[in-house]
């Protein structure tokens, strides 16, 4: 169900506290001159509708929200919990989050509260309630977001409420000290328990933590985070209209945001920053010439949680706080573009942030799409323009983003990932890589995320999955791959899979672990790559006709498992290490069962041994044949009712060509296309093929 609207719908957040009432009819009438139906409100603004302790008033937003009904301007309301005010922070201190050595945060920021205090969670349930009963029964409210960006800033507690919230998690979870003591592997170093009292979420120590108890922090801090934000949703349910939705925004860490969006949400929201990979924050591993494309990879990622999401934040300009952050303005361009990508990926809504620039505040270099001055500028034309282009090209609304392949993940793993360095060392690589190789060769892809619940049939939606680093493992899930590639898929895992069970304990078994009934494979040594042995390859078989033999080199990069295969498995070693001392031994190992087969790679993924597989496999780019697309533009297609769109994005600030082979509609312009067609720098363009 799409819960805007069977058109694209653009939106802006504003904030009506920060402007003079004078000022309201202007901003509103520009906001529909331009396009934009829907704006965000009041999520920082819980003084303004109880200005102390159960003194309730609703005349500041009653005023506003009548001009919203008579304009007809359609509105999300945020419920405000992200920033409580001074009165209760003063009043009750236990509401504050602190740092692992216990100390507090204070007021005046944002996000320094903690889910589970229990008077927290009681004042917010107050104001939540309270602002539900009186404006959801409004014609202009829509929809309603929880809280704003959950987990950012911070996504650590350390409160006394948390640690008391931790111990009954555990209780719960484990039933006894002995079992707890059993799952955290106690014994070493002599961490054994006696007492609940005794147990605290982990604290600054000397040494390592103990990497089983930060694995059921990760998980503790999910719980917490959810059962807040579905507490919040339970109320609005209470009093929403039947076609309104509850979303909220943000993707961030140390939560299920899938679980999140299933339990609590009718649909989710993303923001969308792409200007930070071209800032001082953009990330050393992304070339320049893929800086804002690496937003595609988040947006995958929000893909994920929900095929067909929103954007409550869309960038409209450049960003900064007064303490950190400073970035370009978004070029000529670049504004329509990066709302582009995101609607190439699945957003069916884009809301950019924010109205005007704020002139008070942390973030009065965050820019918003009018500047301080207020004026009609080149950033609001363009929005006006957007509009107008997603208008005309509404038919692809609610389409599904096709995907060649999908990049298995899980939080069990992710989490995994913040305890284990080695875990996440070759984690952070094959991710990156993954994404980069795909980006290159115009491979679209999804991410899936996979529990003990996946069921077969979401799997079987993937000619080829893509599991680089599973080290957790359990039966259940080990089971379902065995079904899928016995059903006729492919799986194909990297070094250092299977050797931890759910607990983060290592399993006395050989490696893989419970995936070797998959992949036939047995890992007899492994290794970090050796600084003498950088750039090791092995020698890849890809054609074992006797006339014909082609040997590839394939790179085996930062971490080598050294492969046998299972005796009587009928696996076979496709690959062997060319040099080292493991030289001659298995590198890659293939598997065939059922109909399908299992590939393990003794290595981190990377774009050069990617290609050689994916060639292997026979997975192709769905622009091969119809058109030829340089690296640096990115390529989406999404699928509706038989019909098939590719969206081509030219992220450079040059002009940059492109030759259909066969014709194609611009679906703006619904001129025919074939041959050579230059797009200007920034520009997309949008055909059915």
């Amino acid at each position: 169900m799409n819960y805007i609207g069977n058109n694209y719908v653009v939106g802006t957040c504003y904030y009506p506290e920060h402007w003079d009432k004078s000022l309201w009819r202007s901003d509103l009438s520009r906001m529909l001159d331009a396009g934009i139906t829907v704006i965000r409100i009041a999520e920082f603004a819980w003084s303004k509708i109880e200005p102390t302790e159960g003194n309730f008033t609703y005349e500041f937003f009653d005023e506003f929200l009548d001009l919203c009904d008579e304009m007809g301007m359609k509105v999300i309301v945020g419920t405000p919990t992200a920033t409580p005010p001074a009165w209760l922070t003063e009043k009750y201190p236990e509401v504050l989050n602190a740092d692992e050595c216990g100390n507090l945060y204070h007021h005046g920021g944002r996000r320094h509260y903690n889910y589970n205090s229990p008077k927290y969670r009681e004042l917010s349930s107050i104001i939540v309630e309270k602002m539900a009963e009186h404006y959801a029964k409004r014609d202009c409210v829509i929809g309603w977001q929880l809280d704003n960006e959950l987990n950012c800033e911070i996504s650590d507690f350390h409160s006394e409420a948390d640690h008391a919230a931790f111990r009954d998690f555990l209780l719960k979870k484990y039933g006894s000290l002995d079992e707890l003591n059993r799952a955290w592997g106690t014994a070493f170093w002599n961490q054994t328990y006696t007492d609940w009292k005794e147990v605290y979420l982990p604290r600054h120590i000397t040494g390592g933590p103990n990497p089983h108890q930060k694995l059921d922090y990760y998980r503790f801090i999910s719980d917490s985070v959810l059962s807040y934000a579905d507490m919040q949703s339970k109320i609005l349910r209470k009093y929403t209209k039947p076609q309104d939705f509850i979303t909220t925004n943000g993707l961030f860490g140390n939560m299920d945001n899938h679980k999140m969006a299933k339990d609590s949400l009718d649909i989710y929201m993303y923001d969308s920053y792409p200007s930070f990979a071209q800032g001082l924050e953009r990330e050393s591993w992304i070339p320049e010439a893929l800086a804002d494309r690496q937003w595609s990879r988040h947006l995958t990622l929000v893909r994920s949680v929900c095929p067909h999401f929103g954007i409550m934040e869309q960038q409209s300009g450049a960003n900064g706080w007064t303490i950190r952050m400073e970035g370009p303005a978004p070029r000529p361009g670049q504004l329509t573009l990066w709302a582009m990508q995101s609607v190439a990926h699945g957003a069916d809504f884009i809301s950019f942030f924010r109205w005007r620039t704020a002139c008070i505040g942390t973030e009065i270099y965050w820019h918003g799409i009018l500047d301080y001055d207020n004026r009609d500028n080149r950033k609001l034309k363009e929005v006006s323009e957007l509009t107008k282009k997603l208008s005309r090209i509404d038919e692809v609304c609610g389409a599904d983003y096709e995907a060649k392949f999908a990049y298995v993940f899980d939080y069990d793993n992710d989490w995994d990932c913040n305890v284990d360095s080695w875990h996440r060392r070759v984690d952070t690589a094959s991710r990156e890589n993954v994404f980069l190789w795909a980006q290159k060769a115009h491979m679209p892809y999804d991410m899936l995320y996979f529990t003990d619940e996946s069921k077969l049939e979401e799997l079987k939606k993937y000619p080829v999955l893509i599991y680089p680093h599973p080290v957790i493992m359990t039966p259940k899930r080990a089971d379902l791959l065995e079904e899928y590639v016995k059903a006729g898929g492919t799986l194909v895992i990297g070094c250092r899979s299977g050797y931890k069970d759910v607990e983060g304990h290592c399993v006395m078994m050989p490696q893989p672990g419970l995936l070797s009934k998959i992949t036939g494979s047995d890992v007899k040594e492994f290794t970090f790559v050796h600084k003498k042995d950088e750039g090791i390859s092995a020698d890849f078989t890809l054609s074992g006709d006797c006339a014909d033999i082609v040997v590839k080199a394939l790179e085996m990069p930062l971490f080598n498992d050294i492969l046998t295969t299972v005796e009587g498995s009928g696996a076979k070693v496709v690959a062997r290490y060319n040099s080292s001392y493991y030289k001659g031994e298995g590198a890659l190992v293939e598997n065939k069962i059922g109909m399908g087969r299992a590939l393990h790679l003794g290595a981190t993924f990377n774009e050069k041994n990617l290609d050689l597989i994916m060639a292997y496999l026979g997975q192709v780019c769905p622009c091969r044949g119809l058109v030829d697309v340089p690296e640096d533009i990115e390529v989406s297609v999404r699928v509706k009712d038989g019909k098939r769109y590719m969206f081509l994005l030219n992220y450079m600030f040059e002009p940059r060509s492109v030759n259909f082979k066969k014709y194609v509609k611009n679906l703006e312009t619904k001129e025919e296309l074939c041959g050579l067609v230059n797009l200007k720098p920034f520009e997309v363009l949008v055909v059915e093929i």
